[in-house]
This record gives C-alpha cells, structure tokens and sequence, in this order.
C-alpha cells in the first residue's frame, strides 16, 4: 500500500506542520513507514506552503508525491496550484471557508469549515490545520484517530495539546 498526500494553503495556516503531524502520527503510532517533504515561498505569511507526504507499508523507495491520492487544500491558491495533479478518483479536503466551491472534475470533495470552527469554537484560527487533520482521518482513514492524538500529543506545546485535539475532533464530526 502506498498513499501519496498533499497539504496545501498559504503561509501561516500549518499546511507544513500538518504534514509533519501526518507523517509522525503513521511512523511512531500507526506503524506504517513515512517521508514528508514540503516547500514555501518566501514571504512569512500569505506565499504558498505545501507538505508532500508518502504513507507506505514498506520502507519508502520513492519519495516523491507526483499524483497524490488524496488533496488537503487550505487555500483557493492550493486548489489552482495542485487539483490538476491529482489522482483519477482522488480525494479532495477543502476548507469551505477558504474554497467555495471544489473543482467539478473532483467526484469526491469533501469540504469542513476549517478556518471558521477553530476560529468560533476553539478561539484560534490557527487550529485550523487540525480541523483538516480530522476530515482527512474521518474520509481516507490513512491514519487511526488515535494515531494522530498520539502524534499531537507528542509534538504540540503542552499550553496547545488540549486545543489541537479538539479541532481533530471537530475536523471528524463536521466533515461533508
């Protein structure tokens, strides 16, 4: 089994950082071998940030994402940038708060108001990337939920752990 993923949005939104909770929520509890990689532009906040990330049940060969399985999409930028690379039946994540509407070519989108439930429901937008976590756990199933609480739990600021693992929550209760 080898799932090709890609999280894309825009500086600030933890597209990267979500990619290295991804990839360490499969490696240390999920028991499948990982390679992240991610790329920015260079403004602080606002530029393009994606995270490449391959999921394997082997030790990872190739670890390039050339037409990923599933998309998580942040931001309308992420859409233009890399809908079109991804796979004949692939699996769009999208923020509906960010993407009014995903590209008709993608049968299966699955969008979450990301942005505006960590905002309303968590007090910080910058949970968002965890709210698109959960959809992408609750969708795909690539990773066990509990893998990701472990992953969270392992990585995030303790002052932040209880706040990043209710936007998971959030993102596999509200997902279309």
């Amino acid at each position: 089994m080898r799932v090709e993923i890609t999280i894309a949005g825009v500086g600030g939104q933890g597209s990267i950082l979500a990619g290295v909770i991804l990839g360490a929520a499969a490696v240390s509890h999920g028991g499948l071998y990982a390679v992240q990689t991610s790329a920015y532009s260079s403004e602080l906040r606002g530029g393009f940030a994606a995270a490449w990330v391959v999921l394997e049940d082997e030790p990872v060969l190739y670890p390039r994402v050339s037409a990923p399985d599933i998309l998580v999409a942040q931001a309308q930028d992420s859409i233009q940038r890399f809908a079109g690379t991804l796979k004949p039946g692939g699996v769009l994540i999208y923020d509906r708060d960010h993407i009014p509407a995903p590209p008709e070519s993608i049968a299966r989108a699955h969008g979450v108001a990301a942005s505006s439930l960590a905002r309303r429901e968590l007090g910080t937008p910058l949970a968002a990337n965890l709210v698109m976590l959960g959809a992408l756990c609750r969708v795909t199933g690539v990773v066990e939920a509990e893998a990701l609480r472990g992953a969270v739990r392992e990585l995030a600021p303790p002052r932040h752990v209880e706040t990043n693992l209710r936007a998971l929550e959030l993102g596999m209760e509200r997902v279309e």
